[in-house]
């Protein structure tokens, strides 16, 4: 017969884990101010976070990670212990497209841990301008999503920035249906994000197919308005919902259930290579013929995978375009280093976005 450990004996065990974990915890955060004061002495300004560095170590746990807490909640306990370090050397203020309970800013959170201090921005032409001028160090817009394409105010963004891309964070977007009426029949108008309303497509029209749909300027905002608008109700994620206390009717109403936003991270760094790494350029050829192969063909030829490529209005002629696109590697790796020096002499205009880390987790 199998003996059972005494219920005292483990919790006793637990209040000594937890005593060397804290200890632990406690120690690793001295070593980081140690660490800020070799910066300092070294002359190193601005921020102390490093992309590169901070994908590297939450790789590293990943791969030393044998359970049985699954990889995701190691990483994610991590994060946040490397975001208190950090704010310990030196606090991060992040820019986001605000208001408060955005998807947006669950991507800050994900990305840089709860320590930073996230500021609300009211567009995305403003977290450009707010990083650029130095009122924060880093910026997080959205740029892509499974379901609906690319965000295109990001990306004409880009074409008159100094900003670099120094990371990228995905969040998995679970659109809820939430408000205040007591029967889901009185209502007459529902608000959201122009995105979220189109994620929804099929659900509102098999659910709600009279009832008026109103864009406006974020979920959050859609939230705020249902709850001080009679026969209303709103599109968006919980934390929108608990903001504003508002009950959700029905859960995960997006039509594609892996339905998955990509964020940017902006800012004035540089992130070195790590061997798992995204490059972003934008390029313009003019009008002429043949003007797609001359930029597909360098990565071709060093077998450089390309995973997306966007064409916009450049804005300079007509009928003239710029080709946002994403690859793999490094602008240091020797390979992707030769390709962009051929795609520079092929084209009118090459601008470097960022080599950055691949999102983690």
């Amino acid at each position: 017969m199998t003996s059972i450990t005494p219920l005292s004996d483990l919790r006793e065990k637990i209040d000594s884990l937890d005593q060397q974990i804290l200890e632990l915890i406690n120690q690793r955060a001295a070593c980081a101010m140690e660490v800020a004061k070799t910066k300092i002495a070294l002359g190193e300004q601005g921020t102390f976070y490093r992309p590169d560095r901070e994908s590297l170590v939450l790789r590293r746990i990943q791969e030393l990670n044998q359970g049985p807490l699954p990889d995701q909640t190691a990483v994610r306990f991590f994060r946040e212990l490397m975001s208190s370090c950090l704010a310990l050397e030196k606090p991060l203020d992040v820019a986001y497209l605000g208001p408060e309970g955005t998807f947006t800013q669950q991507a800050v959170l994900k990305h840089f841990g709860n320590a930073v201090k996230a500021i609300p921005e009211s567009t995305i032409n403003d977290i450009f301008t707010t990083v650029e001028n130095g009122g924060c160090q880093f910026g997080v817009v959205p740029v892509e999503n499974s379901t609906e394409g690319v965000i295109n105010h990001t990306l004409d963004r880009f074409l008159g920035s100094s900003l670099n891309i120094c990371g990228e964070v995905e969040i998995r977007v679970h659109q809820n249906l939430m408000g205040l009426v007591e029967d889901k029949a009185q209502i007459t108008e529902i608000f959201s994000h122009q995105q979220s309303l189109a994620q929804c497509r099929q659900w509102l029209e098999k659910n709600f197919p009279n009832v008026k749909l109103t864009a406006v300027s974020s979920n959050a905002e859609a939230a705020r308005l249902t709850s001080v608008t009679k026969n209303t109700a709103a599109i968006g994620g919980r934390p929108a919902a608990e903001l504003y206390h508002l009950k959700i009717f029905v859960k995960n109403i997006e039509d594609e259930p892996n339905n998955t936003t990509r964020f940017i991270i902006i800012g004035k760094q540089n992130s070195s290579s790590t061997g798992k790494d995204k490059t972003s350029v934008v390029v313009s050829t003019g009008n002429q013929p043949g003007a797609l192969h001359k930029i597909l063909e360098p990565f071709a030829r060093f077998g450089i995978g390309m995973l997306h490529i966007e064409s916009r209005p450049s804005r300079q002629g007509l009928w003239e375009y710029v080709f946002f696109i994403d690859i793999e590697g490094h602008s240091q790796d020797e390979k992707v280093a030769k390709a962009l020096e051929i795609l520079k002499d092929n084209v009118s205009m090459m601008k470097l976005l960022g080599s950055y880390p691949k999102a983690v987790l």
